[in-house]
């Protein structure tokens, strides 16, 4: 800890002793910004010196309060200004620079109807946008999106976190929505991080963290929705860019961005593929089970490896000016390997060992995931922005499971009670969906109606096979063979209204789902409905640099297949897994106050609250000398946090960015008659410093922290990184070249936890390689900047829980 603080203490003062060369002669530009209705100053303007035969940017700065400002840029070039603020029409006139210092004189700046987001100005664009029930983080805006992947953007994302296990948490919650350009994504469906770990930044336009979702999005996501909005530029022609990447624990990566516009036809997309290289790791546990005073301890060491493929693509076709027809598709493969040595050890109270044995267990994973989606958007002569949308999506996700246990080294374990064995397990879910919007734009008020249906079905087939002592052949457990198959389809409808005057601005909406459930496991069948009416409301009252956001929404957190799935993981024999096909939808309570300032710095600062009194929790309880570890609604579940974001511009090469926050959190719940309650702080905190040289080199570095987790029978460790990235521009900013250095003081990360139940008390530990060291490569070509058109609404099925990661990170 020491090193990594004096590090960064060095680095800050290392980048500010840096001395520049002298550079050519320079002309330097200034004027004053009026508001030509007040006739007074406008601060915080942004000024923009462009090349006039590129429009590429060379210099911008804001204005300073008294409206005035200063740009200095090389001479022998040809330039001109432009000038933008929110609220006000933009303004570009030809810079004559006859002499070293020009002069441009009073600007004026009249009111427009259109905001800042319609005017193109190619100068430096706010990395932060917070809108009425949403906040917006520009990646193409952060100079760094060429060197980092896409998961590690996510950590300097406002309100997003990213844990030990490479698990993206939201307010610090693992309870959300993850979307892709506002659709539920294959990419996404059973673990983000992997996916988004492999992904270079550059494939990103936009986050958008709704913690306020409108009536129109499903009501599922306890914490909110992550949209991740990608790359969709094109005009007549291509443009495109070539990614690798090379860890030295992560192994190699590859991508391709792309979009081709001809005519009325344009195609965009992106496409990956890479090897996770063998990664070892290590794992400790001792459990005291509290009637027999008995102690268990098991050790054990193993690696996991894979490859992965991915791919994205969207469509559009023009048939007029009022009729669009757009689709997309998304594919996702993965298969991993995965292997374990494991010893274990029941110790008696007296010291003599009651039980033992050694485990060997080689397990295999292959996941897919397929996206098909067909959307028809109709426009209207008469209103702009009248649009009926009808939208039709596949989705399609299944997995396979194999692992195979071998048992050696029995101390009173027989092998007719603890065979050897071999467990299957294919599921995944499959689901059809419809959808039918409709937007009306009244003169202040912005109408948005519809209805959608998901038929969805959720399926496992597993078995297990026992090794008979006595032949070897392996035989059919008929009591841990079944199939499960489980329907759920929802039916929904909202209407929401949005109202925007000059200084406020307010949502709201209702939404009504009734969800149907019929499913059959083991001969019992399931059948039972429920309604829920989700209200939402957001309000944002505007300042001249600042703005206040309230907003109010429920939320529904229905269970996955992983919770769902009655497949008993015997895997690790004295600890067993399994889902619950019992399981009810929470419902989940929250409020969000949100002050955003972007004058000289941007700053973001949020308190929240949220409640929810039928908890989905995981839970343990100890049979005879087994655990065993599934899911239930238990009791209530209570948080209360501060957000906090800032970025700040030291210079105009030096910039610091924070980002983090702290929560308490309440947990109480029965189970199994037993009455448990836990509370505890949990924080994440961000940091990064950047600082930008001459000649096309940049210097950063990033450092974090997460607290660990606080779960109602147990609490998880901290976690602290870091990470240098040295990035270097060719061939006129095409060719990027970035080494990256994670975490080096460390070759291994140590986490441990505890959880401790009325019968046993468990602490657990283990080892993942932590120091490794990346080189990415980052081509662009093409030059095109107008927008593929894409029907502006779409189906986005984020109604049933996100998953997670289980392995390490940083900056791949």
């Amino acid at each position: 800890m020491q090193k990594f603080v004096l590090t960064v203490i060095c680095c800050c003062f290392s980048i500010l002793a840096i001395a520049q060369n002298p550079g050519p002669s320079n002309i330097t530009v200034k004027g004053v910004v009026i508001d030509s209705a007040a006739n007074k100053p406008l601060g915080y303007v942004t000024v923009v010196l462009q090349d006039a035969a590129t429009k590429a940017s060379v210099k911008s700065t804001l204005s300073k309060e008294d409206g005035s400002f200063e740009l200095k840029a090389p001479e022998g070039k040809t330039y001109q200004l432009a000038v933008a603020f929110v609220g006000f029409a933009s303004k570009t006139f030809p810079v004559k620079a006859t002499a070293s210092a020009v002069d441009a004189g009073k600007i004026y700046m009249s009111a427009a109807s259109k905001q800042l987001g319609e005017v193109s100005v190619t100068a430096v664009r706010p990395v932060m946008k917070q809108e009425v029930d949403r906040l917006t983080y520009d990646v193409q805006a952060d100079p760094e999106s060429k060197a980092i992947s896409a998961l590690d953007m996510m950590r300097k994302v406002p309100l997003l976190s990213v844990d030990g296990d490479d698990k993206i948490r939201l307010k610090g919650s693992g309870n959300y929505k993850i979307l892709v350009n506002g659709k539920e994504s294959a990419l996404m469906a059973k673990n983000p991080s992997d996916v988004l770990k492999a992904m270079p930044a550059t494939n990103i336009e936009r986050i958008e963290v709704i913690t306020t979702p409108p009536a129109k999005y499903d009501a599922e996501g306890l914490s909110g929705i992550i949209n991740i909005v990608t790359k969709k530029n094109a005009d007549q022609g291509y443009n495109g860019s070539i990614n690798s990447r090379f860890n030295s624990i992560w192994g190699p990566g590859y991508n391709l961005n792309a979009t081709v516009k001809q005519g009325k036809f344009g195609l965009s997309g992106y496409a990956g593929f890479g090897n996770q290289n063998r990664v070892n790791n290590s794992n400790q546990s001792s459990q005291t089970q509290n009637v027999s005073q008995s102690v268990l301890n098991q050790n054990g060491n193993g690696w996991f490896e894979g490859k992965y493929k991915y791919a994205n693509a969207e469509l559009s076709y023009e048939l007029d000016s009022l009729n669009l027809l757009t689709g997309s598709f998304e594919l996702f493969s993965g298969n991993f390997n995965q292997n374990s040595d494991q010893t274990s050890t029941q110790i008696k109270k007296d010291g003599s060992i009651a039980e033992a044995y050694r485990s060997l267990s080689d397990g295999t994973n292959h996941d897919k995931g397929t996206d098909i989606s067909v959307n028809y958007q109709l426009g209207f002569k008469n209103k702009k922005d009248e649009l009926l949308t009808a939208s039709y999506k596949y989705s399609y996700s299944p997995g396979n499971q194999y692992n195979s246990n071998v048992f050696s080294d029995r101390l009173n374990f027989d092998d007719v009670n603890n065979p050897n064995f071999r467990q299957y397990n294919k599921a995944g879910d499959k689901a059809h969906t419809f959808q039918l919007d409709y937007v009306y734009p009244f003169k202040k008020v912005n109408l948005e109606m519809g209805g959608k249906v998901i038929l969805r079905n959720n399926f496992s087939d597993y078995r297990r096979e026992n090794q008979d002592a006595n032949t070897g052949d392996y035989v059919v457990d008929a009591n841990q063979t079944n199939t499960f198959d489980y329907h759920q389809d929802v039916y929904s409808a909202y209407n929401s209204y949005q109202v925007k005057f000059t200084k406020w601005t307010a949502k709201g909406g209702l939404r009504l789902e009734h969800t149907q459930v019929s499913a059959d496991f083991a001969g019992t069948p399931l059948d039972r409905g429920y309604n829920n009416l989700i209200p939402s409301i957001s309000i944002q009252r505007s300042f001249k640099t600042s703005s206040f956001n309230f907003g109010f929404t429920q939320r529904i957190q229905r269970p996955g297949i992983y919770q769902l799935n009655p497949f008993v993981d015997n895997s690790n024999p004295k600890f067993v897994t399994t889902g619950n096909p019992q399981l009810r939808p929470e419902l989940n309570n929250t409020f969000e106050l949100t002050y955003s300032n972007f004058k000289k710095a941007a700053i973001n600062a949020g308190l929240s609250y949220a409640f929810s009194n039928n908890s989905i929790q995981n839970v343990s309880t100890l049979i005879d000398t087994v655990t065993y570890t599934t899911y239930q609604n238990l009791g209530s579940n209570r948080t209360l946090g501060l957000n906090l974001n800032t970025n700040l511009t030291i210079t105009k090469k030096f910039t610091v960015s924070i980002n983090g926050g702290i929560s308490h959190i309440w947990l109480k719940g029965t189970y199994n008659g037993s009455f448990y309650t836990n509370d505890g702080y949990t924080g994440r905190a961000f940091g990064n410093l950047a600082y930008k040289f001459d000649g096309g080199y940049r210097l950063a570095l990033d450092a974090g922290f997460f607290s660990g987790d606080v779960t109602l029978q147990g609490k998880s460790s901290s976690f602290i990184f870091n990470s240098y990235v040295a990035s270097k521009e060719f061939f006129k900013k095409t060719f990027t070249v970035s080494l990256v250095a994670n975490n080096p003081y460390s070759k291994y990360r140590t986490y441990h936890g505890y959880t401790r139940t009325n019968d046993f008390y468990n602490t657990y530990s283990g080892t993942n390689p932590y120091r490794n060291f990346a080189i990415r490569l980052n081509y662009k070509f093409g030059k095109l900047n107008s927008d593929i058109k894409k029907n502006q609404r779409g189906i986005n099925n984020d109604d049933t829980k996100g998953g997670g990661s289980k392995s390490g990170g940083g900056n791949q």
